[in-house]
């Protein structure tokens, strides 16, 4: 790695203007820039993994009401990426250490040490293992929805990089039934033939709330929600008494059209029923991000999880492409390119 060749010029993607309406691939900019040497207290890295989410769409909103920063028109966007210190002028990392930033949609990244976050590379199988949607899911179902054993659980949304993984954790975590939701029969096949998942079905496929009663006569105990809409309605409705819900996202209202963000809450099931609705953010903090990986590596060691994702080639280059693909659901499981 102390040979390491660094090129003069890298390429990175810059927002080149706000979507009017679908995002297309015209609305970035892939530029060729100084890869910029580092500072005082600084390193340079060269990014080998960035994941895609949904997430990011709501970025491109100039008056969005997420609390996180908006991508700007003419600066490079960020976003999850693994890669290697090149060159170090810190004594807190070395040349060849792993490292996790946001410095996203670039092949390299110069700035602070403390902006990058080491991983052990012995930890987990690859790096792009380190980019799965695990926090956010691991958040939703121990810490808001406390699954274990005996547990009826419902995923919607479940053949996304969130979804998957809440149904995976949800399996390693006891629960005796997962149930997903998904758009398309080779979605739903994917969950229960792949992933190991008791249930599946196409919201497509007739009423929500006729399915998911088929499939849970007995009702759900946790329902794990990334869509909104007419599946938040039909989990309130067939929720067994003190049932928890993790409110994780709204998709059905952030992709789609109409209300999907904004369901029906029928009060006078949710009052009787004493269900606990939960709704929660997960920032990707440090104690986040290492209690997590530290609990995939050890269900992972012994088998009984499994890392749902699906691998982009083209470098960044193809991120603009590949991101409006995931918008218009091509992919299953947690979205990461090879830069």
């Amino acid at each position: 790695m102390t040979d390491y060749t660094i090129p003069a010029t890298g390429k990175e993607v810059r927002l080149a203007s706000f979507p009017d309406g679908d995002v297309r691939a015209e609305n970035f900019t892939v530029a060729e820039v100084d890869v910029v040497e580092p500072g005082a207290g600084e390193v340079l890295v060269r990014n080998e993994w960035q994941s895609l989410g949904t997430g990011a769409r709501e970025l491109l909103v100039q008056d969005t009401n997420v609390p996180l920063p908006t991508f700007k028109i003419g600066e490079p966007m960020w976003g999850r990426m693994v890669g290697t210190v090149v060159r170090s002028n810190s004594p807190l990392l070395a040349v060849g250490d792993l490292v996790e930033n946001f410095y996203g949609w670039r092949e390299y990244a110069t700035g602070p040490a403390e902006s990058f976050f080491k991983r052990d590379r012995d930890q987990l199988p690859s790096g792009e293992y380190f980019l799965s949607n695990g926090p956010t899911a691991w958040l939703g179902m121990s810490d808001m929805a406390g699954v274990g054993e005996g547990d009826v659980v419902f995923v919607s949304g479940a053949s996304s990089g969130v979804g998957s993984m809440a149904g995976l954790i949800a399996k390693a975590r006891g629960a005796k039934k997962v149930i997903g939701s998904a758009g398309s029969k080779a979605k739903v096949d994917y969950l229960v033939n792949e992933l190991g998942f008791d249930a599946a079905f196409d919201y497509h496929d007739g009423p929500v709330l006729d399915q998911l009663a088929a499939l849970a006569p007995e009702g759900i105990t946790v329902f794990f929600d990334n869509v909104g809409g007419e599946q938040f309605e039909a989990a309130v409705l067939l929720a067994a008494p003190f049932a928890r819900f993790a409110l994780c996202g709204a998709l059905s209202g952030q992709l789609g059209v109409g209300d999907g963000a904004q369901p029906r809450l029928n009060l006078l099931a949710a009052i009787p029923k004493q269900l606990q609705l939960r709704p929660f953010a997960c920032y990707h903090t440090p104690e986040q991000l290492d209690g997590w990986n530290k609990q995939f590596g050890q269900w992972l060691s012994e088998g009984r999880i499994s890392f749902p994702h699906t691998v982009v080639e083209g470098g960044v280059a193809a991120l603009p492409e590949t991101f409006v693909a995931l918008l218009n659901r091509k992919y299953s499981g947690t979205t990461v390119i090879r830069l």
